[in-house]
């Protein structure tokens, strides 16, 4: 486990929100559920994740009445500041979710129903290794409420894999796929390019590969190497090489190219989907800066600006928790200035945009100069919305530069 916890002030005991936050009733409220279990590490990975022998006296198999508990104790939270709402979306990420028992994942939502409530046509998302997909798997999950899964695919091509260290078999992609389809969910599957040795063939394999499982959904992400994981080191030591900036814009121009033509829309940088009905409610929920509670060891949550984050290990998470103590180790509220900086970070991104007069001055002034670079689209300009072209989700942080500078 090698990611670091921001640096915020401390967080009650009681978990409780300060008096003067004031929520607004009419925006989403979701629930992302952390499952920090893995079979293996990757090379690449930087999440809050545990194999078995990192657990040191957590045990995975009392995790899901430990969320349970944090799950209640945020409902008191919420209910206290007058903040309950129905969950719109609901998240189950990691780690592998799917290592736990299928009735473990089932009564984890049902605590979020309980406490909550689900609002009619709530999102629930459950991560998935494919190796742990079965058709008893697939048909427990939609029995307890969940209607799409997302499946860890990242390549087609065998020695991909192996250079990322997974472990899954790939064919077992498209048994998890049926399996999921068998039992009425929508699917999404997950991409990443760049990988040490990955070639452009390579990459326009694992595309139309992709594509022939005929999902609802498509994640691709380019490969980032996170310092202090193994590939950071490999790398560092000249035993693979580091990704290339250029092969990776190639890719994702294939990866664009090769969506579109199959009917799949982008609505965001690294995400395509068939219609907007299958566009990630949750994913999106991020991106648009709306509420959300994140439970489990080293968890996020955002609620009307304030952001808070929990222990990271699953035993001190779970000590906490047991305790009746919350299980937050800092939390932040950023001033006015940081939270329109971040804004036009998350907003510009997605393909909805931002409003040009949502901008500070210097933003807007760089508005034309965008265009003229090819960057921002002119006709949804001229309709008073930022919206990326190709060759502005390329450059996307750059874009973001000239709006906020």
């Amino acid at each position: 486990m090698v990611s670091t916890l921001p640096v915020g002030e401390p967080a009650p005991a009681d978990g409780a929100l300060p008096a003067d936050l004031a929520p607004d009733p009419t925006i989403d409220f979701g629930a992302y559920l952390h499952v920090p279990f893995c079979r293996v590490r990757c090379g690449y990975c930087d999440f809050n994740t545990y194999t078995s022998s990192e657990l040191r006296g957590a045990r995975q198999d009392q995790y899901a009445d430990t969320v349970l508990r944090e799950i209640a104790q945020s409902r008191q939270v919420l209910a206290d500041a007058g903040a309950l709402r129905p969950a719109t979306t609901v998240f189950f990420g990691g780690g592998t979710p799917t290592l736990l028992p299928a009735g473990d994942l089932g009564r984890m939502l049902a605590g979020v129903r309980d406490c909550f409530g689900l609002a009619p046509g709530a999102e629930v998302t459950v991560e998935a290794n494919p190796d742990t997909v079965t058709d008893a798997v697939a048909a427990d999950l939609a029995a307890s409420g969940v209607n799409r899964l997302s499946i860890g695919m990242q390549s087609a091509v065998p020695r991909v894999l192996a250079a990322l260290d997974r472990t899954h078999n790939p064919e077992n992609v498209a048994t998890a796929v049926a399996s999921a389809r068998r039992a009425g969910l929508d699917v999404s599957v997950d991409l990443i390019y760049g990988a040490p040795g990955e070639t452009l063939d390579d990459w326009r394999r694992s595309l139309e590969t992709a594509v022939a499982l005929e999902p609802d959904h498509i994640s691709a992400y380019a490969l980032i190497i996170e310092e202090g994981t193994k590939l950071h080191r490999q790398i560092r030591r000249g035993e693979v090489p580091a990704p290339d900036d250029d092969l990776q814009a190639d890719m994702y121009e294939l990866a664009d190219g090769t969506l579109a033509a199959a009917g799949f829309d982008w609505y965001e940088v690294s995400n395509w989907a068939r219609g907007e009905a299958h566009r990630s409610r949750h994913n999106l929920a991020y991106w648009r800066g709306t509420d959300w509670w994140g439970y489990g060891p080293g968890a996020h949550s955002h609620v009307a600006g304030l952001r808070w984050w929990n222990v990271k290990h699953p035993a001190a998470y779970a000590q906490r928790v047991t305790s009746g103590q919350s299980p937050a180790a800092g939390r932040e509220r950023p001033d006015a200035a940081s939270r329109r900086l971040e804004d036009v970070l998350l907003r510009s991104r997605i393909r909805d945009g931002i409003e040009i007069a949502e901008l500070e001055d210097s933003g807007r002034a760089a508005v034309a100069p965008l265009i003229a670079d090819g960057l921002i689209d002119g006709p949804q300009a001229l309709r008073g919305r930022i919206a990326l072209t190709l060759r502005g989700r390329l450059l996307a942080d750059a874009v973001v530069r000239a709006l906020t500078a």
